[in-house]
């Protein structure tokens, strides 16, 4: 953090929001926040003087929050810091209407109506806390994609259609309501395979840090032996302006990474996200909007939740 610089980054004077990465209630490697890589930045940020530090939960349609906070032992790092986290699924938190000023290229189009994010939110530092790990439908998944679970509703998974363009649109957003922006990605354990959750871990021992969410993702993607610019939502990014995808244009320190390719897969899938593809991009996306409200989607999460829960 401190090699980042993250100081300049992240006003000392603000409350600063730590967003955990929840993608399964139950402890694997590299699949959510571990305790190590929460109770190491909250170390760090004490030692600097940042003393209004707030955790993050949240949920999703197939993840219990509190549940995973408990298993992965968030809880007992918030303990031991007295630190009183927020679970935004649930009051008090609350979510108020919020209308970007900058052009959104998914968002309005999913929500017509206008969206909800959380109050809490707005005029505080957020670091985000991801983990390196393949994604079934975003390639990887890293510090942009964090933002997903913390400022769309329940209704988000409507916007997987349009992932990529989803996160790029969240981050357009955060640039507005965050006055500071950090990731701290965990790469102690990297995941491969269809996740967030399916995957097979390897241990790699690595930290990555930076203010910049695109290069974050962008050397994440590298160091996993992908092509950063043909990851959509990080050559999007890179293109509107909101951060560094090309490599050439990061500045890395700390580690010479330019040999490291690990050679990843991107393509796989699970039994529940090849029917969701039929369904955001494949040959029932006609009628995605009627499956999605269906019992057909629905089942997909029931046996999701299902098979990672029993």
């Amino acid at each position: 953090m401190r090699l980042a610089d993250y100081q300049s980054h992240l006003p000392g004077d603000l409350a600063t929001l730590l967003k955990i990465n929840i993608s399964w209630q139950h402890y694997y490697p590299a699949c959510s926040t571990s305790p190590w890589q929460l109770d190491g930045v909250v170390h760090a940020l004490k030692e600097d003087g940042y003393s209004d530090l707030i955790p993050a939960h949240n949920g999703t349609v197939v993840v219990d929050p509190v549940e995973g906070a408990l298993k992965n032992k968030h809880e007992a790092v918030e303990q031991k810091h007295g630190l009183e986290s927020v679970f935004l699924d649930f009051p008090p938190a609350k979510w108020v209407d919020f209308k970007p000023k900058a052009k959104m290229i998914a968002l309005d189009d999913i929500y017509p109506e206008g969206f909800q994010v959380p109050e809490l939110f707005f005029g505080k530092n957020i670091i985000h806390l991801p983990t390196m790990k393949t994604h079934v439908f975003t390639t990887i998944t890293g510090a942009m994609k964090n933002a997903f679970g913390g400022l769309l509703n329940r209704k988000r998974h409507w916007t997987h259609s349009v992932i990529h363009e989803t996160l790029v649109d969240l981050l357009s957003i955060q640039k507005e309501i965050h006055p500071g922006i950090f990731a701290v990605t965990d790469g102690t354990f990297v995941g491969d395979g269809p996740g967030p959750r399916a995957m097979r871990w390897h241990v790699k021992n690595v930290i990555l840090a930076g203010a910049d969410q695109v290069a974050v993702d962008a050397v994440s993607a590298k160091m996993m032996g992908f092509d950063p610019m043909s990851i959509k939502f990080i050559r999007l990014a890179h293109e509107m302006g909101l951060g560094a995808g090309e490599m050439q244009d990061i500045e890395i320190v700390g580690e010479d990474i330019s040999d490291i390719d690990w050679k990843m897969g991107g393509a796989e899938n699970t039994f529940a996200s090849k029917g969701q593809k039929l369904i955001y991009w494949g040959p029932l996306k006609p009628i995605d909007n009627l499956l999605l409200s269906s019992h057909i989607a629905q089942s997909y999460l029931v046996g999701s939740h299902l098979n990672h829960t029993t």
